[in-house]
């Protein structure tokens, strides 16, 4: 027997605060000078958001069944992915069945083949998706954890990505993820103060906590390389998105070339099956990083995280809080996630998406049990505070 049907598909932006810390009033160190593939310009160096990072904004889908019940999910789009969820995929959705996920997946990604593929599109395709999960846990009364086959451990570990690593070894995390400051722009003097701030950062955590970097496509492969030697010393355990990703030739290549012991890891702005096995086949990395938000949705991960396993690639998904948690709890090559420290000064656990979720629980002592995730669908619920916008009602 089926579920109830798909009623109504609603895409909505928020108005005055969003999941996105761009849309959140005052500094916030994600907006520092941090190295970006923008940074060659030293007009957009010193901050991410004068070229634009956040410009789109929040995307809310809600997708309501006949019975009343509604499923929602949040993600980044703002109004050009609300006019596509309204105006062209809401028709693939409405009068269908929820759980037909692949179905609804398959026809929204094929009639988007000719201006889709990846970014905008996938973002916009996978909180539809997301949304669809959502749903169908609370018509069936289940987590999304134990639709797809349940938890394999008892509680999540995390790692912590913010500009103070010390401040989540005292929190409880088992690393801290630094963003990169200087990029290949800012020559070698750049690269001495990101080694400099490194080893600072060594000193006060100890040998035995976890640090990365966090390059966000900003680097060259020559610039990339010597990074990596200099960072070994340091301990570092991985370098993170260190080129565009459609360079997958230059990631094969750093990946060949890397210290021992050190990893490399990208896929946060990759997205589809197709995608992520070019990475795979390619052996561009150690570590998988998509976003359920943009990548295709928890119906492509699955399929991701499959092709990783094959391959004995860690799959541990960007950020993006509860949709994630869920995944990660069910899959044994997702040994730990990511928590993104949206504080502005990155020195306190504040939930991802505040405060439009209400119920979006954070790690304690750097862990999560299990039992903090066994709420309906993602276990989370839409604060009727927040003013939201719905610009294109179909």
């Amino acid at each position: 027997m089926g579920l109830s049907k798909i009623k109504h598909v609603r895409a909505f932006t928020v108005r005055g605060g969003g999941a996105d810390y761009a849309d959140q009033p005052g500094p916030h160190w994600i907006d520092d000078h941090i190295a970006s593939p923008m940074a060659k310009y030293e007009g957009y160096r010193q901050s991410r958001q004068k070229f634009g990072l956040g410009v789109l904004g929040t995307l809310i889908v809600e997708i309501e069944a006949e019975n009343g019940v509604t499923g929602f999910a949040v993600t980044t789009g703002g109004e050009p992915a609300a006019w596509i969820v309204e105006k062209h995929l809401s028709r693939f959705l409405e009068g269908a069945d929820p759980g037909h996920v692949e179905k609804i997946w398959d026809q929204m990604f094929l009639s988007t083949l000719h201006y889709g593929r990846k970014g905008l599109v996938l973002n916009t395709i996978s909180v539809i998706d997301l949304a669809l999960w959502d749903l169908i846990g609370k018509l069936r009364d289940e987590p999304v954890h134990e639709l797809l086959g349940g938890a394999v451990r008892d509680e999540i570990q995390f790692y912590a990505t913010g500009v103070r690593p010390d401040i989540a070894k005292d929190l409880g995390f088992i690393g801290g993820k630094l963003p990169l400051k200087h990029g290949p722009a800012e020559g070698e003097a750049g690269l001495a103060k990101n080694i400099a701030a490194l080893a600072d950062m060594r000193a006060r955590v100890g040998d035995d906590f976890w640090l990365m970097l966090d390059c966000w496509m900003s680097l060259d492969l020559d610039y990339a390389r010597r990074l990596s030697l200099k960072a070994t010393e340091l301990g570092l355990k991985w370098l993170e998105e260190a080129f565009p990703p459609d360079d997958y030739w230059s990631y094969r290549d750093l990946r060949a070339q890397a210290p021992p012991g050190m990893l490399v890891s990208t896929g946060e702005h990759e997205a589809t099956r197709w995608g992520f096995r070019l990475l795979l086949e390619m052996e561009c990395c150690d570590i998988i990083q998509p976003d359920v938000g943009w990548c295709g949705g928890l119906t492509e991960l699955i399929k991701i995280s499959a092709l990783a396993d094959a391959r004995s690639v860690l799959c541990i998904p960007h950020g993006s809080s509860v949709y994630s948690y869920h995944f990660v709890v069910t899959r044994q090559n997702s040994p730990f996630a990511e928590f993104l420290m949206m504080a502005p000064e990155a020195d306190r656990v504040q939930p991802m998406f505040a405060p439009q979720l209400l119920g979006e629980p954070v790690p304690q002592n750097g862990r999560m049990r299990v039992s903090a995730l066994d709420k309906p669908g993602f276990g989370v619920e839409l604060n009727a505070d927040i003013k939201l916008s719905r610009p294109y009602e179909h």
